[in-house]
């Protein structure tokens, strides 16, 4: 796991190692080990290492091929390189370390870039061709490793995070206002978006191709398919599972640095410390703890750890959640606001006392079906169908109404009617959103409505849900959230996080051949009338007991509402009351008052848009006023922009 950046260049000068080199300063937690850059013939590649497989100095990157034609930086780790240099040493290719890097290049240089299609893993690839002048970005297909990439004065930028990108002076922090919208409906800025004009993302298995002429072509080699479901029982789906499960926890178990795993006590993270074990492995788990009852998974999480036997850490989160969390919010380069990313940065942090490489049971719940708002989603559409349309044109007309009513129940009548009266994409938008359009309506000032225009988030749920190429909905469903909410939040929390304690994480159940095979399979071997992630409780059945089979998914939550009235009260009457020049641009100050006192009274809670307000102005003071106060930088910042 490392950080990677560059960026091509119409000359070589001095001034552009140096501009790398920020670029590559920038991301150093990502790569404590080894930082590198190089300059070529019309590119500049830099690189930071964490090293995982093979230790030595040969493998810091850039890496350049034996003939000196191709060059690669490389984030991730690719778990059947091993198979793939058997294959290529087969065809007359030697090697000169035990990477995966060079095995990736070598794959790439030999058959070409459609050979990405062979890699089982995850990856953001940067290759440099010296001799053709072109650059390859290419990203994982799920979108594990994250690859954010710019156009500047005719030249393409490219770097893991946006803090390195905006290292270089001439990258400007342009605010895109329907970015914004976006994030205070989803809690993240959704792909190929950033929150800053002209600098995206690129998306989950796609390939960027720049040509010599400074041309830019994007394509797509990866895609989840849902289709027609094969014919299959639930034993030999079980049966199928489990060995894909067995098999990618084998894989991702290969290392040369101490390797552990994250231990919530829910069913994906326990099959996988179920599987690490197998063989008599003793591993080493992490967890963190609440004294809220509620949201304390210590307990089933040791239950797991003592029918291991594992090497158990655990660390309850007590107080100081304000200090830390002006500490975590330094590496968020963007709005961000699923709160969970407050445990699993203590979880990284504890991991990283004693291992290197942890393993996580991420993914589970988008491609099994594991969320509750699945089945909330589908009780709704029970309801939905039992009432014609007119009756349900009639319920969205009163919800408005019974919202304004300081009644929870009545409050939760009222959104029921609103998401009946809608289509079933639009509902499943307004299960995901985190703030109904009525609240931010009266939050939001003139000028930045008039910015948005007509713009409403609901769009990309609304088109991806109908990309998907089945007519199942909850095959929708699940294509929408692989598409949206895995890599734009649940990805990049566990991202962020990890590298902020330059902690690798891998998940045995983002394999591609797991996803497949559960895209494939009967939507009713995965959720069944309230029923949830069926399928995969079965498979891991002989390996965990019933009460962790059977109990409520919680996952690493956290007491919000009661968060910002307690521990972070002051911070955030601080930032949201008082600071608030972020917010400014967005909303009424009066309102937001408003809403903070309902919340401070009891009288509702709003503590998912005021934690989404209190990490917007957070990420704002980081990003643009503290950027915009400095007054000494490098002196080579004066003259960049002339150079590219």
């Amino acid at each position: 796991m490392c950080g990677i950046a560059g960026f091509t260049t119409a000359t070589s000068t001095e001034t552009h190692v140096s501009v790398a080199k920020a670029m590559v300063h920038a991301l150093r937690h990502r790569g404590p080990d080894a930082q590198g850059v190089m300059q070529f013939n019309g590119a500049v590649l830099g690189h930071a290492r964490l090293s995982i497989i093979d230790l030595s100095e040969a493998g810091n990157q850039p890496f350049v091929s034996a003939d000196g034609r191709y060059a690669i930086v490389f984030n991730g780790e690719i778990y059947n390189f091993q198979s793939l240099r058997t294959k290529l040493e087969g065809q007359g290719i030697r090697f000169r370390t035990q990477t995966d890097t060079e095995v990736v290049m070598a794959l790439l240089a030999h058959e070409g870039l459609g050979a990405v299609q062979q890699l089982n893993g995850m990856f953001a690839i940067a290759l440099w061709d010296n001799e053709a002048g072109t650059l390859d970005l290419i990203r994982d297909r799920i979108g594990k490793k994250p690859l954010y990439y710019t156009e500047q004065d005719g030249q393409l930028l490219f770097a893991s995070e946006l803090k390195a990108l905006l290292a270089c002076p001439n990258v400007p922090r342009d605010i895109r206002p329907d970015a914004v919208y976006d994030f205070f409906a989803y809690q993240y800025v959704p792909d190929p978006k950033t929150i800053f004009n002209n600098i995206y993302k690129l998306e989950p298995g796609s390939h960027l191709h720049r040509s010599r002429n400074g041309q830019i072509q994007i394509q797509r080699y990866w895609l989840p398919e849902m289709g027609e479901p094969e014919p299959i029982t639930m034993e030999e789906a079980k049966g199928q599972l489990l060995d894909l499960i067995e098999d990618a926890t084998k894989q991702r178990m290969i290392s040369d640095v101490p390797l552990g795993a994250f231990l919530s006590g829910g069913v994906d993270s326990s099959g996988v410390v179920a599987m690490m074990a197998k063989g008599g492995n003793t591993v080493t788990t992490c967890c963190i703890g609440f004294n809220e009852k509620a949201y304390n998974e210590a307990e089933f999480a040791q239950a797991v750890a003592r029918q291991y036997n594992t090497d158990h850490r655990l660390h309850m989160v007590k107080d100081g959640v304000a200090e830390r969390l002006l500490e975590i919010c330094q590496f968020l380069d963007e709005p961000f606001a699923d709160s969970s990313l407050v445990p699993t940065f203590l979880v990284s942090e504890l991991a990283r006392q004693d291992v290197t490489v942890a393993l996580t049971g991420d993914g589970g719940d988008e491609i099994f079906a594991g969320y509750e708002k699945y089945a909330t989603d589908w009780r709704e559409n029970q309801l939905r169908s039992k009432f014609p349309s007119s009756v349900r044109a009639v319920m969205g007309e009163l919800a408005p109404a019974l919202r304004k009513v300081p009644n929870k129940y009545v409050r939760r009548a009222s959104s029921l009617m609103h998401s009946l009266s809608l289509n079933p994409a639009k509902a499943f938008y307004v299960t995901n959103t985190f703030i109904d359009d009525h609240i931010w309506q009266m939050l939001l000032n003139e000028d930045f409505r008039t910015a948005l225009a007509d713009y409403h988030p609901s769009e990309l749920t609304e088109r991806i849900y109908h990309q998907c190429d089945s007519k199942d909905h909850l095959a929708r469903v699940l294509y929408t959230d692989m598409r949206t909410f895995l890599p734009g939040d649940i990805l990049v929390k566990a991202d962020r996080m990890s590298m902020a304690n330059s902690l690798e994480l891998r998940s045995p159940l983002l394999d591609y051949r797991i996803i497949e095979f559960a895209n494939q399979l009967p939507s009713k071997l995965k959720f069944h009338k309230g029923n949830k992630k069926i399928i995969l409780r079965e498979a891991l059945s002989p390996l965990l007991p019933p009460d962790i089979l059977n109990r409520k998914k919680m996952g690493f939550s956290t007491p919000l509402a009661k968060w910002l009235r307690d521990e972070l009260k002051t911070i955030a009457e601080d930032f949201l009351l008082h600071k608030a020049e972020g917010l400014a641009q967005i909303f009424n100050k009066d309102h937001i008052q408003l809403i903070w006192d309902q919340h401070q009274r009891g009288l509702f809670d709003h503590s998912p848009v005021l934690w989404s307000m209190l990490m917007y102005e957070i990420w704002w003071q980081n990003y643009m006023v503290s950027v915009t106060q400095k007054q000494t930088e490098p002196e080579w910042r004066a003259d960049l922009a002339s150079c590219f």
